[in-house]
C-alpha cells in the first residue's frame, strides 16, 4: 500500500479545500466566459491607442477571439483543474500538482488586478478575483498548512505559478483554435 491516505481522499483537508478549487475556479472562468469576448470588441481599440508598444499582434489576437474559441478553451482549462483538484482530493492535499495548480490560480488573480489597475477600468475576471479567487487560495493554503502539508512557497515557484498559469492559458487557447478551424474546408489550391 502506498504511503497516503485512501479512500474518502481528503486527508484531513476536507472536500472543499481540495474540490473547492474547482468550484473557485467556475465560479472566477464564468465570469470570463460571459465577458471576455465583448469586453475585447469594445475595449482593444481604446487600449490600442493608450498602449502604443504593445505588439500589434497581440491586440490583433486579443480582437480575434470569438465566444465559442474562449468557451472551448475554458473546457480545455477546465479539463486541468479538474484533474487537479481530484489529483488534491485524493492524496489529501499533499499533491504537487494540487499545490502548483492553486497556487497560479491564486498568482493568476493577481494579474487580473494589475491588469486592470494598468488599464484603470474593468478588465475580465477583476471581479472575481479579490471575491473568490485570492480568499479561496489563501484559506485553502491556510488548510493545507495546519495540516501539516503545505509544501513552503519559495520566490521561484512564484515565477512558476506564473508560468504554469501563462502556459495552460496559452496550451488551452491554441487546442480550442485547432478544433474550432479542423473542421473548416480549405480552399483548393
Amino acid at each position: 500500500m502506498s504511503g497516503h491516505r485512501t479512500g474518502d481522499g481528503d486527508g484531513g483537508v476536507g472536500a472543499a479545500v481540495t474540490l473547492g478549487l474547482l468550484a473557485a475556479w467556475v465560479a472566477h472562468d464564468l465570469e470570463e466566459v460571459v465577458t471576455v469576448p465583448g469586453w475585447a470588441r469594445n475595449q482593444v481599440p481604446e487600449l490600442r491607442g493608450r498602449f502604443p508598444r504593445v505588439p500589434e499582434r497581440m491586440w490583433q489576437r486579443l480582437e480575434s477571439i470569438d465566444g465559442r474559441e474562449f468557451a472551448t478553451a475554458v473546457a480545455g482549462m477546465a479539463v486541468v483543474v479538474t484533474a487537479a483538484a481530484a489529483d488534491g482530493h485524493r492524496t489529501g492535499g499533499r499533491s504537487d500538482f494540487y499545490q502548483r495548480a492553486l497556487n497560479a490560480f491564486g498568482l493568476h488573480a493577481l494579474v487580473h488586478v494589475a491588469q486592470s489597475a494598468a488599464v484603470r477600468g474593468y478588465t475580465p475576471g477583476v471581479v472575481t478575483s479579490p471575491l473568490v479567487v485570492i480568499p479561496f487560495t489563501l484559506w485553502a493554503r491556510d488548510r493545507l498548512r495546519r495540516a501539516g502539508v503545505l509544501r513552503p512557497m519559495q520566490p521561484r515557484d512564484v515565477l512558476e505559478g506564473l508560468l504554469l498559469a501563462a502556459a495552460a492559458t496559452a496550451g488551452t487557447h491554441a487546442v480550442a483554435r485547432r478544433i474550432l478551424h479542423r473542421g473548416r474546408a480549405t480552399p483548393p489550391s
